[in-house]
């Protein structure tokens, strides 16, 4: 049709424009009002018959052109309808509405919009130029703007005229708009104002559309707006026009479907013979086909003129917000009027605007893309774009969004269902790997589209049973388990299924038969399905997701625990009988069976006594489980084992006589067998095959020694006898241990750990005689001599395990533990000092160490550096529980302290915590000790070679340990005092013998680095203890007048850039007058050859595809970063010397000009905001450089637009 040619014709005229990327080409290219008389009329037209509101014709009508018709005012006005007075003034009961009343019920939210369009029609009906004063004025007043537009200015002023003057009376006091304003009010203002041009458009759809004055000069004042640098102005006028283009386009496709429906009543009517024909009927219609294409032809220059004018400049707007806008209409326009919109010309923009560095545009876009792929109708015309834009699309799944991609992955599952050629296998390898994602959303979004995936290839196999259909789809889930290589992330997977597959995870029948068949699964396939099947149940029976994807902490409801009581009982009835056979046949296998014995856990364990016929199933289970503990001695097989035996021998159970009685057999049993070895073992007689034989059964002993009271077995004595017989008569602390050895000693130092700790838990619960607590504590100190050995041992197996006994058995023996029973203060063991070396010796030797990460072999680095960096951070944070919990004096924190910013990395949250717990203990003792780290590191650096000397590693230290002192500075005055006067003494303390003369002054450059945490009085006293201090030669070197200035109100950063003259003292307190300073040279410094200026950070970006700003150097005085950020104040102070960036745009302006509202840099928009948001050209290299789609300039100059709206 022809509006539809129209449309498409303008858009490739406006794409094929040189000057298409001008942000201001159709303001700046208006005439003035005046000259338009000139300009031939076209002939009127003819009258409407179905408009509701006759109003006056005009001299000519709008021009074909969409640039001129949007621009130019008519020149029919009579001097008669023209008013000085702003409509706004007027009074509502004698002349109608006003623009005061619009605003307020549109920010109210609380008035009916047709109401107050119909009275706002109604003052427009009484006088037109009027009414569209008031809705002018209503729009200005909604972009935050106190000018008011009268009826000279509309009358003999152009837009760019008016736009300027209402710019130089935008005289508002802070940066916020009603558009952007915080809290709720902008949710009501926005949802109001989008209302009000809903209904607007709607009520004015038969007539005051096409009456060729409102709209067309609305639409124009709107174009204007939106090109103004007036952010305020730009971002309200856009959305309003926006709107005002969406609701003419729902008008234009009633107008469409009326006009096709008229034309084949007149097609039929005309076909008749004449003597069928009804009187007049043919005549009627074909009057109404060429009225419906005229309003047709009218809308369409209006969408036309609309989109060129607003829509191609804005959607790339350096304000996301606007770009949002833009793109989401745009999608609203593809849906409801394909014939239009739907193609090529159109949706590109969509394809571009996914490139968007802010994801708000591309969350847009996308949900726009969605609404268009849902549509199999659409397909067709969507086959360019796809093939042009998948590969983008497909990089989206990893966007830094998490919203952004969910939804492009719920876009991409369109794409694959109702898309012919779909996704490839290659292409869905993008998203399957999301199913393991941390987030929440975006794993169930992969899963969903993974479940799709899986059933499409499950349908095409023509299965028909549901029983069949489960198996079908386990054999397919577990074929992509093993394929996607994450075999340790099952929760994960089945947390991403759940919500779309759950009933089919639930099928325990199905999955216990297939792994109780003969024949079916393969090895690596069952091992699978029970991983599957375990974090199934556990999912079902807690209804928790695994860790790194709970939101919160919610206390379960009355509801919620019936619920998972009743789930629990299911999966008991299933399993219970099941359960034993399902160990029986996969026993063999250690990594199957430690799956299963989880299995408990989640069961409701009354039902065994509860239940009838359910007590033979427990006796079944608690043989195969004593057959497991017999037959394994993998270490995650008995831990398992363990787990499940402390979990039946509960007391709360009424079957738990039974359970402690058969795994007390089993108990018996093992201590027989290894009593048998131990008297070879001792005099050294014992072969290899009794080693392994006495470690096999003592490793079994030490696993249930973790889940049951075994102190009776008296076994404490003799693995004591056994680890000091192995240790001097075997080998020597510094020679090798065998394999068999390492595995004999660890598990005798854990039984004999464990027998401590039940001991002390016994002794707690019914206080023993002073005999048997003597006894007791003699037991606990031989067992500390005996590790205090094994600490030195060359077997890193045994110095772990001792290390972590003793950081356990300390905590439970120390004093603070003998507070709540008095009584037991006799069992406390502190450790000696020779023990506290050996464990601070560990410390430094194996935890703050990479010697052992950088052994492993590159095949196996990043699985083994994981493991053995967890068990580095349990070691540290042992021996941080003894600090804090008085094991070891506070002053042993220092071995901890001094590491904080090397290893920040690995164990920063651990220190941090243990810094902040120390200064709520003792916070004096706390930044004493926080100082006294700081001297060792300084007296280390000393003793080393005085070209490797640098004192930046410690300074960085120092700037992090002043962080902990918080935000409350009057709380840490005494800290903060004592950690000062300790370093200023170190600093001037007497040299002993052999060293140099006032070696540690330069400390006080590490001190400075805690100046800006004090209080003013603190300064002046420890400006006073420094003079005491210091000797009267030492006061004018380098470090004490930085220190000096520290102390004067000055940071040290500051400090560090001016330099030693100290002509320009600042105070944190009150911001001084800028002035020029001297920086003269300064040698012999520890500030010499350190980097000390720093740059603002670039703009984060938040794209997936990111691209370096082009760097740009901007010559300033040294130091002046600083001081621009003390204060807002600072903005008023006039710098004459100081040089300007040439980046700069901004003029210079005189003093008296510096309030006035054209350079108020809160409303206009500056250079520095194309830094933040990059125009989406900067992408045009991802595609082909003969690619259909070219990527539009952005490039525009604003000295031109500012000359003529602000001059």
């Amino acid at each position: 049709m022809a509006s539809k040619d129209s449309i498409l014709e303008s858009v490739e005229e406006m794409d094929d424009s040189p000057d298409s990327g001008s942000d201001f080409e159709v303001e700046l290219k208006a005439k003035k009002r005046g000259k338009m008389a000139v300009a031939a009329p076209k002939s009127p037209k003819r009258p409407r018959r179905k408009a509701a509101l006759s109003v006056s014709s005009r001299s000519s009508s709008i021009p074909t052109s969409p640039d001129s018709s949007l621009q130019q005012r008519p020149p029919g006005r009579t001097s008669g309808q023209a008013s000085a007075r702003p409509v706004t003034a007027l009074s509502k009961g004698s002349r109608g509405i006003t623009a005061a009343d619009i605003y307020d019920a549109v920010c109210s939210g609380k008035t009916a919009m047709v109401t107050v369009v119909d009275e706002w029609l109604d003052s427009y009906k009484q006088s037109r130029e009027a009414g569209l004063l008031v809705l002018i004025n209503f729009l200005v007043r909604s972009c935050g703007c106190k000018g008011v537009v009268s009826r000279e200015m509309l009358d003999s002023m152009q837009n760019a005229e008016i736009i300027g003057k209402l710019t130089k009376e935008f005289n508002e006091d802070s940066v916020n708009y009603p558009l952007c304003t915080p809290g709720p009010q902008l949710k009501h203002f926005k949802a109001g104002l989008c209302e009000f041009v809903r209904v607007l458009v709607r009520l004015c759809q038969h007539s005051l559309i096409y009456d060729e004055y409102l709209f067309p000069l609305l639409l124009a004042l709107l174009t204007g707006l939106s090109d103004s640098q007036v952010r305020a102005f730009r971002h309200t006028s856009t959305l309003i026009a926006m709107k005002v283009m969406t609701g003419l386009v729902e008008v234009a496709v009633v107008v469409s479907v009326q006009l096709q429906t008229t034309q084949r009543q007149h097609d039929l009517e005309n076909s008749k013979g004449p003597h069928d024909q009804a009187p007049g009927r043919l005549e009627e219609l074909q009057a109404t086909v060429c009225e419906l294409r005229e309003n047709r032809e009218e809308l369409s220059c209006m969408m036309n003129a609309t989109f060129r004018g607003v829509f191609v400049h804005r959607y790339r707007d350096q304000l996301s917000d606007i770009r949002a806008t833009c793109i989401e209409e745009l999608g609203m326009w593809l849906q409801k009027d394909p014939e239009d919109f739907l193609n090529d010309g159109c949706i590109k923009y969509l394809g571009w605007t996914l490139y968007d560095k802010q994801s708000p545009v591309r969350l847009r876009c996308v949900r726009a893309l969605q609404a268009l792929y849902q549509e199999k109708e659409f397909i067709g015309r969507l086959e360019l774009f796809t093939s042009r834009f998948k590969e983008r699309m497909l990089s989206m799944v990893l966007d830094k969004d998490p919203e952004v991609a969910v939804e492009v992955v719920n876009l991409l599952l369109l794409l694959q269902q109702n898309t012919e050629e779909g996704l490839t296998e290659e292409e869905c390898g993008h998203i399957y790997p999301l199913v393991y994602a941390l987030n929440p959303a975006l794993a169930s979004a992969a899963g969903v589209f993974l479940f799709k995936k899986l059933k499409t290839v499950l349908a095409s196999d023509h299965q028909e049973s549901d029983t069949s259909e489960n198996a079908g789809f386990f054999q397919i889930l577990i074929s992509f388990f093993l394929q996607s290589e994450f075999h340790k992330h099952g929760a994960y997977l089945v947390d991403s299924l759940w919500a779309v597959a759950r009933s089919e995870l639930r099928d325990w029948g199905t999955m216990t038969a297939l792994l109780l068949q003969e024949s079916g699964l393969i090895y690596e396939e069952e091992g699978v399905l029970i991983e599957l099947m375990m974090c199934a149940v556990r999912q079902e029976a807690q209804g928790t997701p695994p860790v790194g994807r709970t939101q919160g902490k919610k206390n379960p409801t009355m509801k919620n625990k019936k619920v998972q009581e009743q789930v629990r009982s299911r999966i008991t009835s299933h399993f219970i009988p099941l359960l034993p056979r399902l160990l029986a046949k996969y026993s063999p296998d250690a990594e199957k069976v430690s799956l299963l014995l989880k299995a408990p856990l989640y069961f409701s364990l009354e039902m065994y006594s509860s239940t009838a016929g359910l007590e033979k199933h427990l006796d079944l289970l608690l043989s195969q489980v004593s057959g497991i503990i017999e037959k394994h001695t993998d270490a995650t097989v008995l831990e398992a084992c363990g787990t499940l035996v402390s979990t039946l021998c509960d007391d709360r159970y009424t079957f738990s006589p039974r359970t402690n009685r058969a795994f007390s057999q089993l108990m018996d049993g093992l201590t027989e067998h290894f009593n048998a070895y131990l008297s070879d073992l001792l005099q050294g007689t014992a072969d290899d095959d009794d080693v392994y034989t006495a470690a096999s059964a003592l490793k079994r002993i030490a696993a249930l020694s973790s889940a049951m009271d075994l102190t009776g077995c008296k076994l404490f004595d003799s693995c004591l006898e056994l680890l000091k017989s192995r240790i001097e008569s075997s080998w020597t602390p510094s020679a090798p241990v065998g394999e068999l050895d390492e595995e004999l000693m660890v598990s005798a130092l854990r039984c004999a750990a464990f027998y401590l700790m039940w001991a002390k838990v016994n002794a707690v619960n019914s206080t023993p005689a002073e005999e048997e607590m003597n006894r007791l504590k003699k037991e606990m100190r031989s067992f500390c001599r005996v590790c205090e050995t094994c600490l030195s041992l060359n077997q890193k197996g045994i110095r772990d395990q001792t290390f972590e006994l003793l950081c356990d058995l300390l905590l439970l023996y120390s004093a603070s533990s003998a507070h709540v029973e008095p009584d037991l203060q006799a069992l406390v063991c502190l450790p000696s000092d020779s023990l506290r070396s050996e464990m601070a010796s560990f410390l430094l030797d194996y935890i703050f160490s990479d010697s052992e990460a950088a052994e492993l072999d590159v095949g196996r680095e990043e699985a083994m550096k994981i493991t053995l960096l967890q068990r580095r951070r349990n070691q540290l944070a042992g021996y941080c529980k003894m600090v804090l919990y008085g094991v070891l004096d506070l002053t042993a924190a220092t071995n901890v302290f001094k590491h904080y910013d090397k290893y920040f990395k690995d164990f920063g949250d651990i220190i941090k915590e243990t810094v902040s717990k120390s200064k709520v203990i003792d916070p004096v003792r706390s930044a004493r000790t926080v100082c006294l780290c700081l001297q060792q590191m300084f007296s280390e650096m000393l003793a080393e070679e005085p070209s490797q000397q640098d004192v930046g590693a410690i300074r960085n230290l120092a700037k992090r340990l002043a962080m902990s002192f918080g935000v409350d500075l009057r709380r840490a005055r005494k800290p903060l005092v004592a950690l000062h006067v300790d370093g200023v003494r170190f600093a001037f303390r007497e040299p002993a013998e052999g060293e140099e003369q006032q070696a540690n002054v330069a400390f006080l450059e590490i001190l400075s680095e805690f100046s800006f945490k004090l209080l003013q009085q603190d300064r002046v006293h420890l400006a006073a203890v420094l003079k005491a201090e210091c000797p009267d030669a030492a006061l004018s070197w380098p470090s004490v007048r930085l220190y000096e200035r520290s102390l004067g109100g000055r940071s040290s950063a500051k400090a560090r850039v001016t330099g030693e003259g100290g002509n320009a003292d600042f105070s944190h307190e009150a911001p001084a007058a800028k002035r020029k300073r001297s920086t003269p040279p300064v040698r012999g410094s520890w500030l010499d050859g350190s980097s000390v200026h720093s740059s603002l950070p670039p703009p984060a970006f938040t794209s997936t595809a990111q691209r370096q700003p082009a760097s740009r150097a901007a010559a300033s005085e040294p130091g002046s970063e600083d001081e621009f950020s003390l204060g807002s104040s600072m903005r008023k102070v006039k710098t004459r010397h100081q040089t300007p960036s040439s980046s700069q745009t901004v003029p210079t302006v005189d003093m008296e000009d510096i309030n006035s509202p054209l350079n108020l840099l809160s409303l206009i928009d500056d250079d520095e905001e194309n830094e933040e948001d990059p125009d989406i050209e900067d992408y045009e290299s991802d595609f082909d450089n003969d690619s259909a789609y070219t990527l539009p300039s952005t490039r525009h100059t604003s000295a031109s637009v500012l000359n003529e709206l602000f001059d």
